[in-house]
């Protein structure tokens, strides 16, 4: 069974078995005028992994490993988004408001697509999800254990919110997960250097971490 050379310690897994899940690499979080930019942030530091994740892509394509892209968004009357969440932080844009890719996280909108250097190829699965978490109010559970997949490689957007929260909700339901260290990031640095060793702390208490380096060295 291939192995990546992880932290805390190596990661073993069967590629018929695992799923990487590129989590939110959408317009309103990378790109400017959307939805990242709004709550003040740099959005240059979420485009800057852009190119690592396309190569796990074409490295995970290649190898017959299962793709599953996600994207955070909501209907159009937004009855899926609790006031709580578009009131949150009192941004310039709020979720539903019209910017400059059309309406904030909304999906069908243009700033809701995911970017297009990583755009989902025919088969893969995308995902919508209303809140950060992955398995939250979706099928992505049910889906991935109808094709028998017990290990998953995160990658994606940003690594101490949507990317965490999907990988601790994987955890509790017994998926062996990996982070590839070097294909998420934060608008924060400190936030992604501290989730990353939570994630692998005490053993590995949430998963492993690994830079992509070592998850292309495990399939050459």
């Amino acid at each position: 069974m291939p192995e990546i050379a992880a932290r805390p310690y190596p990661y073993s897994f069967a590629p018929a078995g695992t799923a990487l899940v590129v989590i939110d690499m959408q317009r309103d979080f990378i790109e400017r005028g959307g939805f990242g930019e709004a709550l003040g942030n740099d959005v240059s530091r979420l485009a800057a992994i852009v190119p690592t994740v396309r190569d796990l892509l074409a490295w995970a394509r290649a190898h017959g490993i299962r793709v599953v892209h996600t994207r955070e968004g909501h209907r159009p009357d937004l009855a899926d988004c609790p006031p709580a969440k578009r009131q949150r932080g009192r941004p310039a844009l709020r979720i539903g408001d019209a910017g400059p890719m059309g309406r904030i996280l909304v999906d069908g909108q243009p700033g809701n697509d995911i970017v297009p250097d990583l755009a989902p190829c025919r088969g893969e699965t995308v995902i919508v999800k209303p809140g950060k978490g992955a398995f939250y109010a979706t099928a992505l559970d049910e889906m991935l254990r109808s094709q028998r997949i017990t290990h998953l490689l995160l990658a994606g957007v940003t690594t101490e919110v949507c990317v965490q929260t999907t990988m601790r909700e994987a955890n509790d339901r017994g998926y062996e997960c990996l982070l590839v260290e070097d294909a998420t990031e934060s608008y924060f640095p400190e936030f992604k250097q501290a989730t990353l060793a939570m994630v692998h702390a005490q053993g590995g208490i949430v998963g492993w971490t690994a830079p992509f380096a070592a998850v292309r060295a495990s399939l050459p």
